[in-house]
């Protein structure tokens, strides 16, 4: 048996001459003593440890093999899934009027009508639940709260055709959190709202600077007041955008939520990210705040920085996990609010990846956005493999005007995954954590 070529070794901290093997592709890790550690290198493991480095994908029979079952992993994925999953623009308007909106410079009182929604719900009846796939909507904006009557109007035949056909419907909303009150969710939870994804950019005085109201006043109270008069409806995933100048205060928030009587377990996950530039054309305004690639030293030492502060409050968060673009998966997909279809909210700003319309169908676009650019020798033998397949797709866009290259994020994993495994290993009753198994 061989070592996997998706595993990353680290020195472990707390105990000499023992390491950390921490597969990739299975999101496992395990501590070795050094000698052990040289035995499975040499092939001279008892069969009780074999069987268990196997188990987790550390251990593998066949290195080809691997290699060729990680080429064709998202095909058979596609192969196997039978969910169906689409973010719907409801429109590209907005309460708000955030300085750094990645939507600004297509934006506006851009609104899906009656008849688009109409298509949209006989396209997912037809082509998704007749099919026998559970389907579940993200809505989106824009602010998808001003839409709310349209809202209802999707989601109802819909849920009453899952239920006809005995497949499952859901949605969840993308919103800025100032309308998702108590009553809007109480309309909606009937109709399959389970959860709900909201933005507070740090503490009261960097959010309402980055995040007001069209009139100039502030969002932050608003926002907080909604969350804790509705965490007990539904799943509130709490997200953040965090500049280089900024994100140490971000911590601060959280204190707040806890003291507003908030508990961290409450919630979903916690998840801050960098300030992209704006959508829609190559990143060469000044961008000295925001995130023009994910290996960015600023960046490499924000994300840790922020998980463990996330953690330590006993705050759920994101971890390393076996992932690829949203592109690379057949039944995802995004509705824009004129019906057009893109594979990635992000590619609104390029109509030129636009892949169809709800009254056209899709096209082949195989070829535009280079489905297979991580099918190379240099990416199918980089340990971070798994976690990135290509990373995201928008980066080069911006940078070069194409998807003619991947977001190589090794870079960034060097300097981050061996400080989020060990979080992981310190905060173990975190929903987030990796579980520690050892063969010893």
């Amino acid at each position: 048996m061989h070592l996997s070529r998706y595993l990353k070794i680290y020195p472990s901290p707390d105990r000499p001459d023992h390491y950390l093997l921490y597969s990739t592709r299975k999101g496992s890790v395990v501590r070795l003593s050094a000698d052990r550690l040289d035995a499975a290198r040499e092939g001279a493991l008892t069969d009780a440890e074999r069987e268990t480095l196997s188990r987790l994908e550390i251990l593998i029979d066949d290195p080809a093999a691997e290699r060729e079952a990680m080429t064709s992993l998202v095909k058979r994925a596609n192969a196997r899934s039978n969910r169906f999953y689409a973010k719907v623009v409801m429109n590209l308007d907005c309460n708000l009027a955030c300085p750094y909106c990645f939507e600004d410079h297509f934006r506006g009182r851009h609104y899906m009508s009656r008849d688009t929604a109409r298509l949209m719900v006989d396209y997912v009846i037809r082509e998704q639940i007749g099919r026998g796939r559970d389907v579940k909507l993200g809505f989106y904006g824009g602010e998808p709260l001003l839409t709310l009557p349209l809202i209802r109007e999707i989601a109802l035949p819909l849920r009453d055709t899952a239920a006809d056909k005995g497949v499952k419907f859901s949605f969840v909303l993308t919103t800025n959190g100032t309308l998702l009150t108590r009553t809007v969710i109480e309309a909606l939870v009937p109709l399959g709202l389970t959860g709900a994804i909201i933005t507070l950019d740090g503490p009261r005085e960097i959010h309402d600077r980055q995040r007001p109201f069209v009139s100039g006043a502030g969002s932050y109270d608003v926002i907080v007041a909604n969350i804790k008069a509705t965490f007990d409806l539904i799943e509130l995933q709490l997200g953040g955008n965090f500049s280089r100048y900024d994100y140490r205060e971000f911590p601060r928030v959280l204190d707040h939520l806890i003291a507003e009587g908030i508990p961290p377990e409450r919630l979903g996950e916690v998840q801050f990210a960098p300030i992209m530039p704006k959508s829609g054309r190559t990143a060469s305004a000044d961008t000295s705040a925001c995130c023009t690639s994910g290996s960015e030293p600023w960046v490499t030492e924000a994300a840790p920085f922020l998980r463990e502060e996330i953690l330590k409050r006993d705050f759920k968060t994101m971890k390393p996990t076996q992932a690829a673009c949203a592109i690379e998966f057949d039944n995802d997909l995004v509705v824009n609010y004129d019906g057009s279809l893109y594979k990635c909210p992000a590619f609104m700003g390029w109509p030129e990846l636009s892949i169809g319309s709800l009254a056209g169908g899709t096209t082949d676009y195989s070829v535009s956005h280079n489905l297979d650019v991580w099918k190379t020798d240099e990416c199918l033998e980089c340990a971070y493999l798994p976690l990135c397949f290509g990373g995201c797709r928008l980066m080069p866009l911006m940078k070069n005007g194409a998807i003619d290259e991947v977001d190589c994020r090794k870079a960034f994993y060097d300097a981050t995954l061996e400080r989020f495994i060990l979080q992981d290993l310190q905060y173990p009753s975190s929903p987030s954590a990796t579980k520690e198994t050892s063969p010893e």
